[in-house]
């Protein structure tokens, strides 16, 4: 007989009703929930599980987290560090989510020039190895010498060693990005990820250049789109966002220069952004001690576009954009600490159930996971978290998990560890 476990819930967000039942019971038959409601009946041989001091979620999901970084101070020397180190970096991050609640996440890596390592952490997690957050992947950032993408702008001192640092990934022309999306996927990437725009924390670009020809970006989205995979991209400002809907993209990262015509394009058309609110707060909220912990390029970018992201952030909370939830921690906050976002979105003015929607049963969808995870319902995967905070008023209520199930399998939550 398989193992059975009921669940006595306090409260319960399923991850589809915009509100927080009493008194509700899970059912989990193996890694599988079988069953959810009131006073459920269930097999002699099944361990109850009290959490009635707790409110049950999905198990939560972070879209967006460049996995490779043990510790975010290291951030301007990832190049230098061995394809083996950042591996056990993804490993370790991966452990670091799950014991947080969030049992999936979409690891965008850093580290260009290196290999396919991380479908091996993956697997590894998988198979079960390795306790570990389920990982959604993509190998390399799509993008041209010298724009964001190119992480060897922190090398630039250097050209002999910036060159041996980016290729084979960083180069030009519709057959060359042709052939990387299909390498990326024969070993295994989930999704593409491709730079059109600038960025903040990388030295030689900003936000509004532009980055990669039409005849390049329909490259990378026609191969994508025919083996299969979804694409999204780095983007800011309204006009590469246009032209990424134009051209058929499936999902976009940051957007935080939106408009309100761009905005209601992405609403038209029902294109996902994942807004990535919390690397830009210290400029939102204007927090020096914060931003003093940034590269003076980053913090200097952070002034400049101040206005543009405030009023950009503001359109996308009040628009019905169809949201996901994902930190992009490359600064002050380690990559795991995804909890961050939710203070955020909160002091954003957005509405506790739309972040929550945002980091279950949309960022499922956005992972192409919707029919095993993001919800609490019958046939779907036993991901399972438990919060002792209130999660409608406390805006550090996700700093403090209490309980953790994935597929089942109950792992230490950050909380049982601590005490």
């Amino acid at each position: 007989m398989e193992s059975c476990k009921l669940l006595l819930c306090g409260q319960l967000y399923d991850g589809i009703h915009d509100e927080l039942f009493s008194d509700q019971q899970i059912l989990v038959e193996g890694s599988i929930i079988s069953a959810v409601g009131k006073n459920l009946s269930r097999p002699k041989e099944c361990q109850v599980i009290d959490l009635s001091h707790l409110t049950v979620t999905p198990g939560m999901i972070d879209a967006h987290i460049h996995s490779d970084l043990f510790d975010w101070r290291d951030y301007s020397a990832i190049l230098l560090k061995s394809e083996t180190w950042n591996n056990l970096g993804h490993l370790h991050t991966a452990q670091r989510t799950l014991e947080r609640g969030f049992t999936t996440i979409r690891a965008h890596a850093l580290a260009q020039g290196q290999g396919y390592g991380l479908a091996d952490v993956k697997r590894a997690i998988a198979a079960g190895y390795f306790p570990g957050s389920r990982m959604v992947i993509t190998f390399h950032m799509l993008g041209t010498a010298g724009g964001h993408a190119d992480a060897s702008q922190a090398l630039m001192l250097n050209p002999r060693l910036a060159e041996a640092a980016t290729q084979p990934f960083i180069g030009a022309g519709a057959d060359f990005f042709r052939q990387v999306v299909q390498k990326d996927i024969k070993y295994g990437a989930d999704f593409i990820k491709l730079f059109i725009s600038g960025g903040f924390s990388t030295p030689g670009d900003t936000p509004d250049n532009t980055y990669l020809s039409d005849e390049e970006l329909q490259a990378i989205l026609s191969t994508a789109q025919g083996m299969g995979r979804p694409t999204t991209a780095h983007v800011y400002t309204p006009e590469h966002m246009q032209k990424l809907i134009r051209f058929g993209i499936t999902g976009m990262e940051h957007g935080s220069l939106m408009d309100e015509e761009t905005a209601a394009l992405f609403e038209q058309t029902n294109t996902y952004l994942v807004p990535t609110f919390c690397p830009y707060d210290e400029i939102i909220h204007l927090d020096e001690a914060a931003m003093a912990q940034k590269e003076p390029h980053f913090q200097a970018k952070l002034r400049k576009y101040a206005q543009q992201l405030r009023q950009g952030r503001e359109i996308i909370a009040n628009s019905k954009i169809r949201l996901g939830y994902g930190t992009d921690f490359v600064a002050v906050h380690q990559c795991y600490e995804s909890w961050y976002e939710y203070r955020s979105w909160m002091r954003s003015g957005i509405d506790p159930f739309r972040i929550l929607r945002a980091a279950t049963s949309s960022n499922a969808e956005i992972l192409g996971l919707q029919d095993k995870l993001g919800t609490i319902q019958p046939g779907k995967l036993a991901d399972l978290a438990g919060w002792q905070r209130d999660l409608l008023q406390d805006e550090e209520a996700l700093s403090e998990c209490s309980f953790v199930m994935k597929e089942g399998t109950i792992y230490p939550s950050l909380m049982e560890q601590a005490r």
